[in-house]
Order: structure tokens, then sequence, then C-alpha cells
């Protein structure tokens, strides 16, 4: 007997695996919305640690005695340690530990492993659009609570444009020519 009559009623037969160059990553493929916000909130309190140690090496290097002191520098070391993290897990492994952890893998548009300059345009283009946003809104002169929710939909635009994306992918994926998958 066939094992495709063996399944459950009411189940389609499993299909076989795609082969590692296949370019025609279907949108079943992509992980879905709640997995991805899941996997940013625990990436969001793994970077805590990250930036955490990162700011203090920077405020005892610089002997800064107040988070004034230096802000601009700091702000760059810790734009700049951000990068080095993320980049160096998306080449290396195409994931971060909070993408294992969820079972999403950076991949480009031929399911290949990412690049450094991909990547390096993946993570810069993560931090455009919602910063457009923030400064459009300050330009503006918006009133004030758009401070409260300009910000939160600053930040809520890449998850919204997944949702119509026909291959449900974040419009930095578009960009910058890469895709999250489901890693099995």
């Amino acid at each position: 007997m066939p094992s495709s009559q063996n399944a459950l009623p009411g189940t389609l037969p499993a299909q076989g695996p795609r082969p590692p160059g296949d370019s025609s990553q279907a949108p079943a493929d992509a992980p879905a919305l709640a997995r991805r916000l899941c996997a940013m909130l625990y990436e969001g309190v793994l970077l805590f640690g990250v930036l955490f140690i990162s700011g203090y090496l920077f405020d005892t290097l610089t002997q800064s005695r107040t988070g004034l002191a230096h802000r601009d520098a700091r702000q760059l070391f810790l734009f700049l340690v951000l990068g080095l993290y993320f980049t160096w897990f998306w080449t290396h492994s195409g994931q971060t530990l909070a993408m294992k952890t969820w079972h999403i893998r950076l991949v480009d548009r031929a399911g290949q492993p990412v690049r450094i300059g991909r990547a390096l345009a993946r993570y810069v283009l993560c931090w455009c659009l919602p910063l457009a946003a923030l400064a459009l809104l300050d330009q503006l002169a918006a009133p004030r609570w758009t401070l409260v929710v300009g910000p939160i939909l600053a930040f809520a635009l890449p998850p919204f444009w997944m949702l119509f994306d026909r291959k449900r992918q974040f419009i930095h994926d578009r960009l910058a020519g890469t895709q999250l998958i489901t890693a099995r």
C-alpha cells in the first residue's frame, strides 16, 4: 500500500525536501507573524545583556560618569555592536540564538546562506524605515499624542508590510534580497 494511503483522513501527503538551491520558496515556508514577533521579543531580552555589557565597556573605556557624556559616540558604538552581532550570526549560521529557538533562518532569495554585504544591507535597512518615519513626525511638528503613537506605528510598519507581501517577507528583506524561512 503506498504511503499516501496510510495518511490520516483529511491530511495531505508529506512533500519531500526541496533542493538546497530551489529559489521558489512558497509562502508556507515563511514563518508566521506570531513566531517572528516572539523571536523579536526573545532577541530583545538577549540583546539587553549584549548592550548592557557593551555600554559598561564603553563607559569604562571613556570614563563616562553620566549617561549624557559622549552620548553620540555611545549611540554609534552600540549601533556598531548590534551590527556586528547580527551580521556575524546571519553570515555564519543564518540564525541568532532567538532565531534558532523559534526555528527561523535568514537566507538570500536563492535559498543560500547570506553573505556579509546582504547582511549589512539588511541591518541598515531594518533601521531606515522606522527612523525615517520618526524623522517625518518630528519635521511635521506633530501633536503630543504622536510622541507615543508615532514610535509604535513606525516600528509596526515592517510587520504590517509582511501581511500584504505575497511571500510574507518584511520590506527590509525585500530590499536587501533576503528572506526568512522556517528552519526544519
